[in-house]
């Protein structure tokens, strides 16, 4: 019976903010109470690691027209899930840049990010996809937040988790590839962080006319890299080929 009791206090927080996006606006709203909230891609999610907190990421709009391009600065939040208080934020400024590359998704990304004893990171991933039919493009790139009872810091930014594009008649002819990178946790480094391995594999296509209305599509053998990330007394360094 005891085990019973104390269910419903362990999953307070949890139905307490099953629908955390209603207090989306409030955030945006008490942070920055002159500016454009886009609530359409704003997400928040309670902390698997705190059951205590929720995390949200808001984007704001500091210089968009009507077709939603311009600037968003990227806000993002660890508020109490009792009270709905904001706990710590952190904000950048231009942090998303949509422009022939559209801005199309915000996620949360709350995987076991351990980067350090008693200290675990949650990430922020940033959709863009590209408008152009014949020279199609995607991509997903992460930013890694840790929070350590003072204040919440970015401890990686940009890194690519995820790009495809190509270029192609509109018919059949033409070339694509996708590349896709993993991220893993590797040895204690400096000041006791761990290290960041990052697996990538790399596929490709080509498509070519056959007779008079066949399109071969020819598979190149995939290939893949390791690289590793040391944090550098604040943060991880993203190597230029895989920064976005």
């Amino acid at each position: 019976m005891r085990r019973f009791a104390v269910l419903p206090l362990f999953l307070f927080p949890v139905i307490a903010w099953g629908d955390c996006t209603e207090h989306l606006q409030a955030w945006a709203q008490a942070l920055h109470p002159t500016l454009k909230f886009d609530s359409e891609t704003a997400v928040c999610k309670v902390n698997p690691a705190d059951s205590s907190q929720v995390l949200a990421a808001l984007p704001i709009e500091t210089n968009v027209d009507e077709d939603r391009q311009g600037d968003y600065g990227l806000e993002v939040v660890v508020a109490d899930a009792v009270s709905g208080k904001i706990i710590a934020h952190h904000y950048q400024e231009t942090a998303i840049v949509s422009d022939a590359v559209q801005f199309k998704s915000l996620a949360l990304d709350t995987a076991r990010y351990q980067i350090a004893p008693g200290l675990r990171a949650f990430g922020v991933r940033i959709g863009h996809t590209g408008s152009s039919r014949v020279n199609p493009f995607g991509s997903e790139t992460l930013r890694l937040y840790v929070y350590d009872g003072s204040q919440l810091r970015e401890v990686l930014s940009d890194l690519v988790v995820s790009s495809n594009g190509g270029e192609w008649d509109g018919m059949c002819a033409g070339e694509f590839h996708e590349t896709n990178r993993t991220l893993a946790i590797g040895k204690p480094g400096k000041d006791g962080f761990a290290s960041l391995r990052v697996s990538e594999k790399s596929t490709g296509s080509r498509a070519i006319v056959k007779g008079d209305d066949d399109c071969e599509e020819i598979e190149s053998a995939p290939t893949s890299a390791t690289y590793t990330l040391e944090y550098d007394g604040s943060r991880y360094g993203v190597p230029k080929e895989l920064s976005y």
